[in-house]
């Protein structure tokens, strides 16, 4: 992390309350006291408040019983699940502090970054992004009750995003349960609601209640987190076992997870059909580590190449092969393409295909079906039941490069027809009225996707359309969008652990009731993050507003009581810097500007709300849902 917006983590311990010392002392004190046989490494030093209260005269004598009888070699379980998540690649944290997590939030900080946030939402999607900037497993952590239940939706967009990321909460101790304690977090109390068992929401989910407990735990989340894909899991750690001690030393596990490749036989399969005419190429977010093997897979069979909105960037979208985006903000050359040139099979990379990815529409079906690759052997068959589909579970790299190797390499050839591409419109700005988003995106476009290597988030809403549809990325894991919960505030509060991971800057294109909703501005100045939000300042929930107009409803209250909200006042109560933007031609020296801020920055850009944005494809679709479900 450079140093102009490298944090201290005493800034978390200087958020504590002065009563809170005490609880947090056995675990800062144990860290003073460890042994020299313990199986971490000494932290770097204490919090000054803490060391405090090792010495504060209202310290528990409770506290230095546990300390004298702490038997040589043991560390607490505090200790131990910080070394074990170190050893697993862990190097961020984000959460809201409380009593019930203190010890061991008191022991993590010394090891890892430790982010304290303004709420545990916007701390899931910051360790999400942080996840995906970095291909680091992030952990979050909380506090009892209300702490907890305020994760569920960004667990669940880290769910369906496909994140790797470990919950950290505390859980009643066994003595004070069933007795109305305070935020009492137990069966008595949450026993139905998913938290503490694996199912829908995570993936692996248990309470630690013994010490002896914490190796086989070690051991199911390395397999967790080693594996392909996603993983979401959640430890549940009592407070009193927190500051308890185990004797076994956690030793590295490191868990061998081979990818899923097809067999000989399947792929010898997969080129026969792909050889007996034309297909093309439908990438996913799944495919994002084999964009190279991709690109030549494309220009050695000369396919056609599409890609869903979270696939941008995987094959460049300026190549002549390259068709459109699909799905939600997407282009209409792709169904160009389908309906004149129809490829006989199309094979698809890493998508599930999913309603934001193809609104299931027929057209997008090829004559012969699909080659469907996927590591998760459910996902192929499932968007289209209907659709002939040859299913192949594998890793997207191993098969293309498979595949590659039985295609036969060929001299470069002009292609015999021309295909479709997006249209590139160039709208020239005006002197005077409200700001265009379509103008707005083309000087994103040059100043921050070609002038920079920012990684650029959209919000849910109308930004996720404009910047699906307008932006354009010759990379991988430079946009970043979430189309299945696609909760609305994963972007303004996600951008933080972007940048964080990124090690730079990081774009959040983001609408006014996103902002109002859930934004970690003050965050991003407490630990001095390059965050920037674009906010495309409307006066009001304008997806809902057009959405509904569109399909022909009225009277939605979808504007704000104060016409355009000042930002870039809210932005400075809390110490970041922005600029507010009401003319066209102001609009690149401000995107100029926030690149160039070395603090966290606000672009409050005023649009003009009658602009339609690219959403007709799923007005389409929702107008079709009900003619369907009324036949």
């Amino acid at each position: 992390m450079s140093a102009e917006f490298h944090h201290t983590n005493a800034n978390t311990s200087e958020k504590l309350e002065r009563d809170t010392y005490v609880e947090l002392a056995p675990a800062d004190a144990l860290l003073e006291h460890r042994s020299a046989s313990s199986v971490l490494s000494p932290p770097t030093s204490a919090s000054p408040h803490l060391q405090e209260a090792i010495v504060h005269p209202g310290c528990p004598s409770g506290i230095l019983a546990l300390l004298s009888n702490r038997q040589p070699g043991s560390v607490s379980v505090s200790e131990a699940v910080t070394k074990m998540l170190v050893d697993m690649g862990v190097k961020y944290a984000f959460g809201v502090s409380g009593g019930g997590i203190a010890p061991l939030w008191s022991v993590l900080l010394h090891q890892i970054e430790v982010l304290h946030f303004r709420h545990e939402t916007g701390a899931v999607f910051a360790a999400i992004e942080s996840y995906f900037a970095s291909g680091r497993p992030a952990v979050v952590l909380t506090t009892t009750g209300p702490g907890i239940t305020n994760t569920l939706t960004g667990i669940l967009g880290a769910r369906w995003d496909g994140a790797k990321i470990i919950l950290l909460s505390p859980s009643t101790s066994a003595s004070q349960r069933g007795r109305w304690a305070f935020q009492e977090t137990s069966a008595y109390t949450m026993s139905n609601i998913g938290f503490f068992n694996s199912g829908a929401l995570f993936h692996y989910a248990t309470t630690l209640e013994y010490a002896d407990e914490l190796p086989e735990i070690s051991r199911r989340l390395a397999q967790g987190l080693a594996r392909p894909g996603g993983f979401v899991a959640h430890l549940s750690i009592p407070r009193a076992i927190q500051s308890s001690f185990i004797e076994t030393s956690l030793l590295p596990i490191n868990p061998v997870h081979a990818s899923p490749a097809a067999s000989e036989a399947t792929i010898s399969e997969c080129v026969k059909l792909l050889s007996e005419g034309s297909f093309a190429i439908w990438v996913g977010f799944g495919a994002r580590g084999a964009a190279e093997a991709i690109r030549e897979l494309a220009e050695r069979t000369g396919a056609a190449v599409m890609c869903s909105p979270r696939g941008k960037g995987i094959f460049p979208e300026e190549h002549p092969q390259f068709v459109g985006v699909t799905g939600f903000g997407g282009h209409s050359s792709v169904l160009t393409y389908m309906r004149e040139q129809r490829p006989l099979r199309v094979l698809v990379l890493g998508t599930r295909l999913s309603e934001f990815t193809s609104f299931w529409n027929a057209a997008m079906v090829p004559s012969r079906g699909f080659v469907h690759v996927d590591i998760d052997p459910e996902v192929p068959g499932v968007a289209y039941p209907s659709a002939e589909t040859f299913s192949v579970q594998s890793d997207v790299g191993l098969f293309v490069t498979a595949v590659l190797e039985r295609f036969p390499k060929r001299p470069s050839q002009p292609m015999a027809v021309t295909l479709p591409q997006p249209a590139r419109n160039v709208v020239v700005p005006h002197t005077d009225g409200l700001v265009r988003p379509d103008v707005l995106m083309a000087a994103i476009q040059r100043v921050i996707v070609e002038g920079s290597d920012a990684v650029v988030l959209t919000e849910a809403g109308n930004s996720f359309a404009w910047g699906t549809h307008t932006l354009r990325f010759a990379t991988p894991g430079r946009y970043r969008v979430s189309t299945g919960f696609a909760a609305m505030g994963h972007a303004v509060t996600g951008v933080l652990g972007a940048a964080l991971a990124h090690n730079g800057k990081a774009v959040a294109i983001v609408g006014d009731g996103a902002m109002l909703m859930n934004s970690e501005v003050s965050t991003a100045v407490q630990y001095r993050i390059p965050a920037v939000w674009i906010v495309l300042n409307d006066a009001r929930y304008n997806m809902c507003e057009q959405g509904m107009a569109l399909q022909g409803f009225k009277g939605v209250e979808s504007e704000f009581p104060i016409s355009k909200t000042d930002f870039i006042m809210l932005a400075r109560s809390m110490g970041a810097d922005g600029i507010r933007v009401e003319r066209e031609s102001d609009v690149q020296a401000a995107l100029e500007k926030a690149m160039a801020s070395p603090v966290p920055f606000v672009v409050d850009v005023v649009i003009d709300p009658t602009r339609l944005a690219p959403i007709g494809a799923r007005i389409e679709a929702l107008i079709s849902q009900v003619a369907t479900e009324s036949k």
